[in-house]
């Protein structure tokens, strides 16, 4: 009750950035589904927007603030000026952090989590922005779900977004905007997302509805689904609960490179039977008409599902 008047509201309105669009969305809630209002995608030059945790990633502020404004009014949203906003899955750094309960009681807390940042994400705390979650304790050890992304490459974002007059009260990466869509499901059964990125594809595992496997693969196409089948045989390996018993009952993925039957047929290979692929539908998005597909979609979408209580 209290977290009703402490929480920080929403809007009900995102954008998602990514390398080759920007997409503008707004969502209605309908009889427990979600519904697109209004949106629009709008396709960036090549080379526009070069996704990076560590290296500049707009080559041209001038020109991408007129594609971000060219977004927000084909999509009839160019007066609302609250956003959440989704950014290039490349930008960003997840990692679970893993400390010995004792060595966080001798030392300062935050100084202690801000050191082992550093050694996940690769850059001194002081760098990054750092969210971080605290999860479930595995055999004594306490353990955050963490995700970093340079001040540096946050600004060039914000800048662009202040030029315009919006205010990003939310700006976090790709995949924890479509990881929204799973938390909604059942927590008793494990849920993977497989979220396309430049260079690979980032998987995100949720586990008793918690975080519990991060993995950034770098890979071409053609390697893609040899990749995903060996992080399959890792989620067998290690969460196994009896002779053949496995929890793993959904899998989303998000990227035009995916094939639900490839990866169905991938997941029997590995675990023994077939994991249910979703789509927009089974996750309760009613898409669009108008040639939107979920890949454009389900990162600025899940976002603006946080507008609703």
């Amino acid at each position: 009750m209290i977290s009703f008047f402490t929480d920080p509201r929403f809007p009900r309105i995102a954008l998602g950035i990514e390398r080759e669009s920007i997409t503008a969305v707004e969502l209605v809630r309908e009889a427990g589904r979600f519904t697109v209002q209004r949106a629009a995608t709008i396709e960036l030059p090549p080379g526009l927007v070069r996704p990076s945790f560590t290296e500049k990633n707009i080559s041209d502020h001038a020109q991408f603030r007129h594609f971000l404004n060219e977004a927000l009014t084909v999509s009839g949203l160019l007066d609302q000026k609250a956003w959440s906003v989704s950014l290039p899955g490349n930008t960003a750094r997840c990692a679970i952090l893993s400390f010995e309960k004792s060595a966080l009681e001798k030392g300062s807390y935050d100084e202690i989590i801000d050191w082992k940042a550093e050694q996940s994400f690769g850059a001194p705390a002081p760098e990054l922005r750092i969210q971080r979650e605290k999860i479930a304790t595995e055999e004594g050890r306490v353990r955050f779900f963490a995700t970093a992304v340079k001040l540096s490459v946050l600004d060039e974002y914000e800048s662009s977004f202040e030029s315009l007059g919006i205010k990003a009260g939310m700006i976090i990466p790709r995949a924890l905007s479509e990881l929204k869509w799973l938390y909604a499901g059942n927590a008793f059964v494990d849920s993977l997302l497989i979220s396309s990125q430049d260079d690979g594809f980032t998987a995100l595992l949720l586990h008793d509805g918690e975080p519990a496997v991060v993995r950034s693969v770098t890979c071409t196409p053609s390697e893609q689904d040899d990749e995903i089948f060996r992080l399959l045989m890792f989620y067998r390996d290690r969460f196994a609960e009896g002779e053949g018993e496995f929890r793993l009952g959904r899998m989303m993925s998000v990227g035009r490179t995916f094939v639900p039957a490839k990866l169905r047929e991938i997941s029997a290979e590995a675990l023994g039977s077939p994991v249910d692929v979703l789509s927009a539908e089974d996750v309760g998005l009613s898409m669009p008409q108008g040639g939107f597909d979920f890949h454009d979609l389900a990162a600025p979408a899940g976002l603006a599902t946080f507008g609703f209580r």
